[in-house]
């Protein structure tokens, strides 16, 4: 297939998506949609934009055209649900969907265990009418999911190859039909090529080595003029750059050429615009806040070779990609009112929930959290998380206590990996108190309490009210860390006893400088 029949164009417009893409987007309390403020990163409201385009951690994005619309994946690990993000001029970004629901292929996703484990380096593709989206978590396989719409449903996952030790699969649809698929192993390489049916749920061969190169992984395999290209990252996650190799036959000898230096935004996709142009999303590692998105322009050299960047070099101002017209400044969601029928889609649990332990519509208005037994909060089901945006921000919480039980907590969590800065409330002797990670606070006298977490770089702190008005700062320093491969998070969760706790809101309001 060419780089061109890549991203076919839709005979009808996927009507939710585009419709939801349009609207400037920033969540209130009750997720209400307002204006988008101009911020220090992505689109600055004068035709430019400035990277990162998504600053929080999507990392390993692959983005695909469909028509006029820009859809991206990105790694999501043990936070189940790998995100579809849609835009329409690869700027501002909103997400419509999730692909699926819980990581269904081993049990270690029910225990709490496979932190660091689950979702890698996703490839979305349009083919036949269909999305498709291929995944390997590194012991379980490789597996592949399909839908109409980007939005959902999405299929149930199909096992291509159960297989310990594979990572960053890329599939790919030649000219005269044949499918192929190219992945990396865990630890980085070597690249290895594979005969893929053309409904793309079986491998037909046992795979040829392709390439072998440093830290080679996140291959994105296309073809354009006769040429087959591999874009992939080579050095490392923190400091790696972006290389290109090209061949004119599939299994090679493949020329090489580096197109990012070391320390360059990198391992993404490149797609093209209607017009022509061609545009690289990678991401850059940035510490505690994860591996954000970067935009750069990329331009064919007469002879064939793509030109990354600024002649090479990343970019931090730019114009924005030649798509004709002009859309509002918007960003993905962030925050909830919990006012809908189903979890509004930037909310990801860590690992599998229990589905029996949560719901909307018990108290409508409300998520409502079931605690369940568990020792920490690296062990307890249905925390539920979302990304953490820029370099400052705050998060409030209500929270209404009054069903706990003896010997639950429930409350609020800057999330590092397995470690949790959290505030919240405990229930012993049957009285509620007020606590923190490594202190407490007063007793809560009614079923009400306000949680709040700050933070300015990678310090955050933790704050508590009984009104709803003054608030108390605690004290403590959380360091904000990256950890299990996964910048810090924001979470809710309830745990321990056999009681409950009710979550109005969380509001999230951040890059104010």
């Amino acid at each position: 297939m060419s780089f061109l029949r890549l991203f076919p164009s839709l005979t009808s417009r996927l009507v939710v998506v585009a419709a939801a893409a349009g609207l400037p987007w920033r969540s209130g309390a009750e997720g209400a949609v307002e204006p988008a403020r101009i911020l220090s990163w992505g689109d600055q409201g004068d035709g430019t934009y400035r990277n990162p385009i998504l600053d929080a951690d999507y990392s390993d994005p692959d983005v695909i055209r469909v028509g006029d619309d820009f859809y991206l994946v990105a790694s999501d690990f043990h936070f189940v649900g790998v995100q579809v993000l849609h835009s329409r001029d690869l700027v501002n970004w909103r997400i419509v969907g999730q692909a699926f629901h819980r990581l269904a292929m081993h049990p270690r996703y029910d225990e709490m265990a496979g932190y660091a484990q689950g979702t890698w380096a996703p490839a979305l593709r349009y083919h036949d009418g269909e999305f498709l989206l291929y995944v390997c978590t590194p012991h379980d396989g490789l597996f592949r999911w399909r839908a109409r719409n980007p939005a959902g449903p999405w299929s149930d996952a199909v096992t291509v190859k159960a297989v310990d030790g594979w990572e960053d699969p890329c599939p790919f649809w030649d000219d005269d039909g044949s499918a192929w698929l190219v992945h990396s192993r865990v630890g980085a390489g070597p690249l290895i090529l594979h005969r893929l049916s053309t409904d793309g749920t079986q491998l037909l061969d046992d795979g040829v080595e392709i390439y072998r190169g440093p830290v080679a992984e996140g291959p994105k395999l296309f073809k354009r003029h006769g040429w087959y290209y591999i874009s992939l990252p080579e050095g490392g996650v923190n400091k790696g750059g972006q290389t290109v190799l090209r061949a004119k036959d599939l299994h090679g000898p493949y020329e090489r050429r580096v197109v990012l230096p070391d320390g360059s935004p990198h391992q993404g996709g490149l797609v093209e615009l209607a017009g022509g142009e061609t545009w690289f999303i990678g991401f850059k590692s940035t510490g505690w806040l994860g591996r954000v998105c970067h935009l750069l322009p990329v331009h064919w050299g007469a002879d064939d070779w793509p030109v990354f960047g600024d002649n090479g070099r990343a970019v931090d101002r730019w114009q924005k990609p030649g798509i004709g017209r002009t859309y509002p400044v918007a960003r993905p969601q962030a925050g909830d009112g919990f006012d809908g029928a189903a979890l509004s889609p930037q909310w990801q649990w860590n690992h599998n929930p229990v589905d029996t332990a949560w719901s909307l519509t018990a108290r409508p208005g409300w998520l409502r959290l079931q605690a369940q037994p568990a020792d920490s909060l690296a062990t307890a089901r249905n925390t539920l998380t979302q990304k953490l945006w820029d370099q400052t921000g705050t998060v409030d919480v209500k929270l209404d206590v009054r069903g706990m039980a003896d010997g639950q907590r429930a409350g609020f969590a800057f999330i590092c990996g397995r470690e949790f800065g959290w505030i919240g409330v405990v229930q012993a002797g049957k009285t509620r108190r007020v606590a923190w990670l490594g202190g407490d606070g007063p007793e809560v006298p009614g079923g009400d309490v306000w949680l709040r977490g700050t933070y300015e770089g990678d310090v955050a702190r933790l704050w508590f009210s009984l009104d709803g008005a003054k608030f108390a700062d605690t004290g403590v320093n959380v360091p904000l860390k990256f950890g299990q491969w996964k910048g810090a998070r924001l979470g809710v969760f309830c745990y321990g006893g056999a009681g409950r706790a009710d979550v109005d809101y969380v509001r999230y309001d951040y890059g104010r400088r």
